[in-house]
């Protein structure tokens, strides 16, 4: 078995970070990645909230640059899912589609996908109307009508945040009560441009090239209509790519728990993007993760040679 100094899995900024830095220390790093490197980011339109690119810059072109990078540091890519991982005498093994992997010290950055209100029009109309980020998208939609799916913290607050960019958001929530904290409720509630449409469920995206309105259903009274509108922005939760280190690692609701330098609870394995436990989750937390668990991976090879 082919046995690594570091195996970085996940293609995304997090993990194309970490593949540059470990690159530049010399050790070796294999990246494993079950599609396209880029991950989610490289599915987002525009990019404009990105250090360094005053104009923004396309999801996709700003991930092939640092894909780039990485190989040109002498960072080694493979195709390939892992399903399980586990650790014999200080090695960790990694179970994937394309046969076991030994590696010294592991960084996930396997990201989080957003979860999906499966319904008709919204994988058709996605990056066309159907978003899953107001920070990233909600600039494309200035002066317009949108909607916000959800009751959290993320819907309400993303709404409030599209306040500053759209015309009108109605926030669409298929119960009355919020599970959203009440000081954000309030602001919310208090924002002239956000309209609630309560008890309600989005059962519809139509448009013809673009969203171009919502068909919502009430769910005390069965009554449908349509609600025209620009775009849709979805938030119903995230689901973290952990399902693989099940049994393996402890979890909380699905994310890794890491300290400040991305050490998880297990030696020599550490987790860096939106796999992570915390707070904010943009392209620039996740670069600096990638960054940190690299150099936190080259100092546990130090100490442990």
């Amino acid at each position: 078995m082919e046995t690594r100094e570091l195996v970085i899995i996940g293609g995304g900024p997090a993990g194309l970070a970490a593949a540059i830095y470990g690159a530049r220390a010399a050790l070796n790093p294999l990246i494993l990645e079950r599609g396209v490197p880029g991950g989610q980011a490289a599915t987002t339109e525009w990019i404009e909230n990105y250090p360094g690119f005053e104009d923004g810059i396309g999801g996709f072109e700003l991930m092939v640059h640092m894909h780039r990078q990485a190989e040109k540091f002498g960072a080694e890519f493979k195709n390939a899912d892992v399903m399980g991982i586990k650790k014999e005498n200080g090695i960790f093994i990694l179970n994937t589609s394309t046969g076991e992997i030994g590696a010294k010290t592991v960084i996930i950055a396997t990201g989080a996908e957003p979860k999906e209100l499966g319904v008709p029009g919204e994988r058709e109309f996605r990056g066309r109307g159907v978003s899953y980020c107001a920070t990233c998208d909600g600039n494309f939609f200035r002066g317009k009508t949108v909607a916000v799916v959800g009751g959290g913290d993320s819907a309400l607050e993303e709404a409030i945040y599209l306040t500053k960019l759209v015309e009108k958001v109605y926030l669409i929530h298929r119960r009355e009560g919020f599970r959203a904290a009440k000081v954000v409720q309030q602001r919310a509630k208090a924002n002239p441009k956000i309209e609630f449409v309560l008890n309600t469920v989005v059962e519809e995206i139509a448009g013809e090239r673009k969203v171009e309105k919502v068909v919502v259903k009430n769910v005390q009274t069965g009554e449908k209509s349509e609600i025209p509108v620009d775009g849709v922005f979805i938030y119903v939760g995230l689901k973290p790519n952990t399902a693989f280190l099940e049994g393996f690692l402890e979890l909380e609701n699905g994310y890794i728990k890491t300290d400040e330098n991305m050490a998880t609870a297990i030696p020599g394995l550490f987790a860096a993007g939106d796999v992570r436990l915390k707070d904010l989750r943009q392209v620039v937390t996740a670069v600096a993760d990638g960054a940190q668990a690299a150099v936190s991976a080259e100092k546990y090879l130090e100490e442990n040679k």
